[in-house]
C-alpha cells in the first residue's frame, strides 16, 4: 500500500466518523450537479485580438500558399481527381488550388452549426454558433496515477475513462481514443474502443480514423447502438489530422470520405508544433493552419456537398534547445484567437485548446500551463474542446488525477462564459436598498435566496483552516483527486441500453474480431 492509499484512507475514516464531513456534501454536490446542460451556451463574445485588415492579410496568404505552392495528396489518386473535377491544378500528386476556390467550395455547402446526436436524445451536442463542447483527452499510450505511476494504458484504463466522463457534468462528449489500449492488437483495438463508447456512456462519441475499414465498422457501429437506421443524422465527430507542413494522406482522407458519405463529422485539424512543421511565427502558423483546414474541408464537401465539417487547429510551441514541445506559453495562445477568427469568417464551427502541459504529474506545472490553454480556449470561442481533461506529458499520458482536477476548471468555465448577470436578481439593487450601511448581507433575504447557486464550488479544492484540514488528513490536491476517482468508478452505474442492441453490438464485434488479423503495428 503505498502512502497516498494510507493518506486517503485515513482522511474517509475520520470523515466517516463525522457522519461524512466536507467529502460527503461534495460529493452531494456533484451528484447534484449530472443535470447539467449537454453542452455549453456562452454569453460572452469571443475575444478578438486581430484587425479584420489583419485577418484579410492572413486569408491572402494562406490563398498564396495554397496557389503558389500547394499540397501534396499521398496514396490517394481518387481525392486528387476530386480535385482536379473541381478545378484544382494537378501536377503528380502535387495539388494547387485557385485563389478562392476551396473557400468557395466550403462557404457553399459546409453548415456553420450542426448537432452531434448522442445515443440519450437528452445527450445531443450543438457544435458551432454560441455552443462550446467539451471532449476528454485523446490519444495517450501511457496512463499515471499516484499508485502505479506511469504505464502503458490498457483497456481497462480506456474503459474507466469512458465512465469517468460519463460520470461527470462538465464533459459534454465522451470522447474518442481516450488513451490507446496497448494490449489489446492495433488492427482490432478500434472495435473495443467504440463498443466501450457505446456501452458505457450514452454521451456523443468520436470513431476510429486509422484506416477507412475501421471508419466503416464504426459508422456500422452507431447504426446498430442507435436502432438500426441512422437516418442521416450525425451521430459521430471524428478527428482527421494533417501531416503538416501541407500533407494529407491516404489513411486519413480514406476515413474523412467514409464519414462524409455517410454524413458523419471531421474534425480537419493541422497538427502543428511551430519550428518543425511550420514557422516559428505566429501569423505564418495561422496562415498555414488555415491553409490545410481548407483543402480537408473542401475533400469532404466534395464528397458530399453538406456533410459537417470542423475547422481544427493544433498549434503548440516548442523548446528551441532540445525540440520538445511547450504548453502554456503565449504564442499558441495567439494563434488560437487568430484561427477562431478565421473559423468565424469561414462561418464554420471551430475546434482547437483544452487542458495541455507538460509536466509528468498532476503538480503546479501541470495546473498553471493547462489554465494557460483552457482560458483562451474559453474566451476565443472555441465550439468543440478536444483534451479538456487528463492530458499529461505533452499528450503522451492521460492521468486519473489529472482528469479529475481538470473537470473541476470545466466546471468553473461552466460559470465563466454566462457572463455578467443584469436581470433584476443579478442587479440586487432592492437587496442594497433594503440592507442598512454598516450591515453585513449574510442573513438577508437576497443572500439566502442565492447562496446555493451564487459562487461556483470546486470538488476538488481545500478551504477550509489549516486544522481542519490536517485533522481531515492533510492531502494534497492529487491526493483528493486519486480518492474522487476510485469513489467515482466504484459508484458507477451503466446507462440503459437495448438487450437486443447489446446483444447486436457483441456479435458484430466478435465476428468483425475474428475476420480481422493481429497486427501490432
Amino acid at each position: 500500500m503505498t502512502d497516498a492509499d494510507t493518506t486517503t484512507d485515513t482522511g474517509s475514516e475520520r470523515a466517516g466518523r463525522r457522519g461524512g464531513g466536507r467529502s460527503a456534501r461534495k460529493a452531494a454536490r456533484a451528484a447534484a450537479s449530472t443535470g447539467a446542460d449537454a453542452f455549453i451556451t456562452r454569453s460572452l463574445t469571443p475575444l478578438d485580438i486581430v484587425s479584420s485588415e489583419g485577418l484579410e492579410l492572413l486569408e491572402h496568404n494562406a490563398e498564396t500558399i495554397l496557389a503558389e505552392v500547394g499540397v501534396e495528396i499521398r496514396d490517394y489518386p481518387s481525392a486528387i481527381e476530386r480535385f482536379r473535377a473541381a478545378g484544382a491544378d494537378v501536377d503528380g500528386t502535387r495539388v494547387r488550388f485557385p485563389r478562392g476556390l476551396c473557400r468557395s467550395i466550403v462557404t457553399a455547402t459546409a453548415p456553420a452549426i450542426y448537432t452531434q446526436h448522442g445515443r440519450n436524445p437528452e445527450r445531443n451536442v450543438q457544435i458551432g454558433g454560441d455552443a462550446t463542447v467539451f471532449a476528454p483527452n485523446y490519444g495517450s499510450p501511457f496512463v499515471h496515477d499516484l499508485d502505479a505511476g506511469r504505464r502503458y494504458a490498457t483497456l481497462a484504463d480506456f474503459e474507466n475513462f469512458v465512465r469517468l466522463s460519463y460520470m461527470s457534468p462538465y464533459l459534454h462528449h465522451s470522447g474518442g481514443t481516450v488513451c490507446e489500449p496497448v494490449d489489446v492488437p492495433v488492427s482490432k483495438r478500434h472495435l473495443d474502443m467504440v463498443h466501450a463508447h457505446l456501452r458505457y456512456s450514452d454521451k456523443p462519441f468520436m470513431g476510429s480514423v486509422t484506416a477507412g475499414s475501421r471508419a466503416a465498422d464504426s459508422v456500422e457501429m452507431a447504426r446498430i447502438a442507435f436502432g438500426g437506421d441512422l437516418a442521416d443524422r450525425t451521430v459521430m465527430t471524428s478527428l482527421i489530422n494533417a501531416s503538416s507542413p501541407l500533407v494529407w494522406d491516404a489513411t486519413m482522407l480514406e476515413a474523412a470520405e467514409v464519414y462524409a458519405e455517410n454524413n458523419q463529422a471531421s474534425i480537419f485539424t493541422p497538427f502543428i508544433l511551430s519550428g518543425a512543421m511550420a514557422p516559428v511565427t505566429p501569423a505564418g502558423v495561422a496562415a498555414q493552419t488555415l491553409a490545410e483546414a481548407l483543402v480537408g474541408m473542401t475533400f469532404a464537401q466534395l464528397v458530399r456537398p453538406g456533410s459537417p465539417v470542423v475547422f481544427g487547429s493544433f498549434a503548440s510551441s516548442m523548446s528551441m534547445q532540445t525540440g520538445a514541445p511547450t504548453f502554456g506559453t503565449p504564442e499558441p495562445a495567439i494563434v488560437l484567437y487568430t484561427v477562431a477568427a478565421l473559423a468565424r469568417r469561414l462561418n464554420v464551427p471551430f475546434r482547437s485548446g483544452g487542458s495541455l502541459c507538460a509536466s509528468k504529474l498532476p503538480d503546479a506545472q501541470a495546473a498553471y500551463e493547462s489554465m494557460a490553454t483552457l482560458m483562451p480556449t474559453v474566451l476565443g470561442g472555441v465550439n468543440f474542446v478536444l483534451h479538456a481533461a487528463g492530458w499529461l506529458e505533452g499528450g503522451l499520458a492521460i492521468g486519473y488525477e489529472k482528469f479529475i482536477l481538470d473537470c473541476d476548471q470545466l466546471g468553473a468555465m461552466h460559470k465563466l462564459v454566462q457572463g455578467l448577470d443584469l436581470s433584476e436578481n443579478g442587479q440586487a439593487v432592492d437587496a442594497i436598498r433594503d440592507n442598512e450601511p454598516g450591515n453585513h448581507f449574510l442573513g438577508t433575504a437576497h443572500t439566502l435566496a442565492n447562496f446555493e447557486s451564487a459562487f461556483y464550488r470546486s470538488t476538488t479544492s481545500d478551504n477550509s483552516s489549516f486544522e481542519q484540514w490536517t485533522e481531515e488528513g492533510g492531502l494534497d490536491a492529487a491526493q483528493r483527486a486519486n480518492r474522487i476517482w476510485k469513489e467515482q468508478l466504484a459508484s458507477y452505474e451503466p446507462p440503459p441500453l437495448d438487450e437486443a442492441i447489446a446483444e447486436e453490438l457483441t456479435e458484430y464485434v466478435e465476428r468483425r474480431r475474428g475476420e480481422i488479423p493481429d497486427e501490432f503495428a
